[in-house]
């Protein structure tokens, strides 16, 4: 049985249970979240926005993508209160019924030509409950596996919930390759870009009953035992914590500028300026997530054995190193050079992102760690993710390509200062 620090053993929390509740969860999430991010540059800009300008339409499209970062903070504080007064369990599966619903919906719209400026208006609202629904996902997920985790492996545990990113974007990528090859482009555009919103659905289901089959985690049953809860966490968290929601923040940016960086803004980049076709350049995409997928157990055993700072220490260097060979690989144009792109990049991803979880989750102890580690998370979005396409499409455009690589190197240094700011949280007790 799957035990926490404390020594206690719930029924029904195995092991596998666990990982597979707090994977499937995040992969849904990420699948929704992906799809979105996938349509934002291959079908929104054609339906849901004018067409008279191709480029203006784009940028508002991406502005419609960044609504959910700017909402998952929203999400963070509204699930992670539940999350640390109520329950883990509980408040995962309303998160997960809120991203759930707010995609079926996305895929169900009317477009631009149907009902005008209402169409981009509905398009934002379901991606604010998109925004809702995976600010209160992510961190509870990561508490599932942390907090069931035996000593010694909790960042193992914790990159479970991480592998939700890559299986996601595969699942993503691949529906909309399959539609590209299976459909004309009248069919695609007509009505088959609704095809993954509506079949997450299934998934939703499938998520539902895994997460419905669990137990408390025993770290929260401790604290429910102990009367450790506090009123209102949020406030908790600005008030006692702040240095480590903001050392948190920072320390997450450069991941979720890497990460936006090698899909939405290298997919616009890729399909326009460098003249690659939809389905050649997601092809490609789906190859160098592979690479995503395959280090991130990696970066979870070193920062088990190492410590969680010093690998991402290490890790944030090399990506500043990495953005100064930006422009050399992906503005070739090359098939070589944007496969080499798109693998390295990715495989730094995966070093970052797998212990991320867990040492933003060890920053704040059990009464607000839902709270703490998702605002975390979130508020870093907002910095790194939310305007990285539009910031990197507009530097690349008005600037060249090696503005975009210099910018992703600034961020990795604002992480690496950071991380050398945190402390060590590998030997922590939760």
């Amino acid at each position: 049985m799957s035990k926490g620090t404390d020594g206690a053993a719930p029924a029904g929390n195995s092991p596998g249970k666990v990982l597979f509740a707090s994977l499937i969860g995040t992969t849904i999430e990420f699948f929704d979240f992906y799809i979105y991010a996938t349509a934002a540059v291959l079908v929104f800009p054609k339906l849901f926005f004018p067409a008279a300008d191709p480029t203006s339409a784009t940028l508002q499209s991406l502005a419609t993508f960044a609504i959910a970062f700017f909402a998952r903070p929203i999400g963070s504080a509204l699930f992670g209160h539940f999350g640390d007064r109520i329950g883990r369990k509980a408040t995962l599966v309303a998160a997960l019924l809120t991203m759930g619903l707010s995609t079926v919906a996305i895929g169900l719209l009317p477009t631009y030509a149907q009902i005008g400026v209402l169409a981009p208006a509905l398009l934002a609202l379901c991606r604010f409950g998109q925004g809702l629904g995976l600010g209160g996902e992510w961190g509870g997920a990561v508490l599932l596996a942390t907090e069931n985790a035996p000593p010694g492996k909790r960042a193992w545990y914790g990159m479970f919930p991480q592998l939700g990113a890559p299986i996601g974007f595969i699942l993503s990528g691949g529906s909309f390759l399959i539609l590209a090859e299976t459909l004309t482009d009248e069919q695609f555009f007509g009505w088959g870009w609704r095809i993954p919103f509506v079949a997450s659905s299934l998934l939703v289901l499938v998520g539902l009953w895994v997460r419905l089959s669990i137990s408390e985690t025993p770290v929260f049953q401790k604290a429910i035992d102990h009367a450790e809860r506090v009123e209102v966490p949020m406030l908790t968290v600005f008030r006692e914590h702040g240095r480590a929601l903001v050392l948190g923040t920072v320390a997450a940016i450069a991941t979720f500028v890497l990460f936006y960086l090698m899909t939405v803004f290298a997919l616009t980049w890729g399909t326009s300026a460098l003249g690659y076709k939809r389905q050649e350049f997601l092809m490609i995409q789906l190859f160098a997530v592979l690479f995503f997928a395959a280090t991130i157990p990696v970066s979870a055993v070193l920062a088990d054995r190492h410590g969680r700072r010093r690998t991402l220490m290490w890790v944030s260097a090399a990506i500043a190193a990495y953005g100064l060979l930006f422009a050399p690989l992906f503005g070739s144009g090359s098939l070589p050079g944007v496969v080499a792109f798109l693998a390295l990049g990715l495989a730094l991803m995966g070093m970052t992102y797998g212990p991320l979880g867990t040492v933003l989750s060890e920053l704040f102890p059990t009464a607000v760690r839902y709270t703490g580690s998702s605002l975390t998370f979130n508020l870093a979005g907002i910095f790194g993710a939310s305007l990285a396409p539009y910031i990197a499409t507009t530097l690349a455009t008005k600037y060249g390509l090696h503005t975009v690589g210099w910018y992703l190197s600034a961020a990795a240094l604002l992480t690496l200062a950071a991380l050398w700011a945190t402390r060590e949280t590998k030997d922590d007790v939760l």
